[in-house]
């Protein structure tokens, strides 16, 4: 008999039930009970760096990738739950990786675009569209001297053959390749590169890919507005279990990988 994957995903209900008034006060969570072949899943560690360069987001990453991302990684290699390693484009990280993937060039991750409009200039903010550009920051390359050279973490770094990919159409095709429709997302930042990077959430959700966001492995950047609460990180996570996406705990999908 295949493997299963046996979780209760997350989701955001608008609706209400008979006789009930029709209010947002009134709405709330739900859950479904999903079956999902070993096979056709798959957890995308998204951006899981070894620093960052605010010292909060770090500290909150570092937490959660020794608490929570280590034991749901070794528990989906012993059950064979397909990890791919998705390291943000910048500095060529994953291409050169030996475990990248390959499948995709810079000219095909936006086939979209108009290179034509709109103009080069206004996209850079420069000549007569310079008065729209934001203003230059004093410690801009102390920012880039601390990432410049940072890298997967390696508590979680990819093994054996495991895939690493750099771009969303890369994601697809691997995906495609092999049978993969429910991706699990983990890694930061929530209101960043998970919700759009091009393999991000969003991105791979409008190709029809199922994506359940474990919410537990995985923190925001804040303002000093949402620090205290993480509201970025909790909204974040709501967008997506309100708009057709879910969300899941590391415990449950541990507990759904059974012994």
């Amino acid at each position: 008999m295949p493997a299963k994957l046996k979780i209760s995903p997350r989701y955001y209900r608008w609706h209400v039930d008979p006789g009930v008034e029709w209010i947002e006060k009134n709405t709330g969570y739900a859950n479904l009970d999903w079956e999902i072949p070993l096979s056709q899943a798959a957890v995308v560690l998204l951006d899981v760096w070894d620093r960052h360069y605010i010292h909060d987001p770090e500290d909150r990453a570092e937490e959660i990738i020794q608490t929570k991302l280590v034991p749901l990684v070794a528990a989906c290699r012993k059950a064979g739950l397909l990890l791919i390693h998705a390291p943000s484009p910048g500095h060529d990280l994953a291409q050169n990786h030996p475990n990248w993937v390959n499948l995709a060039s810079k000219d095909e991750i936006n086939p979209t675009n108009d290179p034509e409009w709109p103009p080069a200039a206004f996209r850079g903010k420069k000549g007569g569209y310079s008065q729209y550009a934001r203003p230059p920051e004093p410690r801009e390359q102390e920012i880039r001297d601390r990432v410049d050279d940072r890298t997967m973490h390696p508590a979680v770094a990819p093994e054996d053959d495991e895939p690493v990919i750099a771009y969303g159409e890369e994601l697809h095709r691997y995906c495609k390749q092999h049978g993969i429709l429910f991706l699990l997302y983990v890694g930061f930042n929530t209101n960043a590169c998970i919700l759009h990077r091009d393999y991000g959430t969003l991105e791979m959700a409008k190709r029809g890919y199922e994506i359940v966001m474990i919410r537990d492995c995985t923190t925001g950047m804040e303002s000093f507005e949402t620090h205290d609460g993480l509201w970025q990180t909790r909204v974040a996570v709501q967008i997506l279990e309100m708009f057709g996406k879910y969300s899941i705990t590391s415990d449950e999908v541990i507990a759904g990988l059974g012994d």
